[in-house]
């Protein structure tokens, strides 16, 4: 996704973030994004392993 984006374009872009938002609120919305970041990650992990496990259970059951 970010691939293309080298050095130079990550500071230009934390330099726009820097003057928009202000050193004060850049903190706080670093920290919001991690969490929501580590929340998703933890609900996709947690759906995928209902999956496994209803795909298991489905394997499990004797054929009629």
């Amino acid at each position: 996704m970010f691939s293309n984006i080298g050095v130079s374009g990550l500071i230009l872009i934390l330099v726009f973030a820097l003057i928009i938002f202000g050193p004060k609120k850049l903190p706080e919305i670093g920290r919001a994004f991690g969490q929501t970041l580590r929340e998703f990650k933890n609900s996709t992990r947690d759906l995928t392993s209902d999956i496994i496990e209803d795909s298991e259970e489905e394997k499990q059951k004797p054929a009629k």
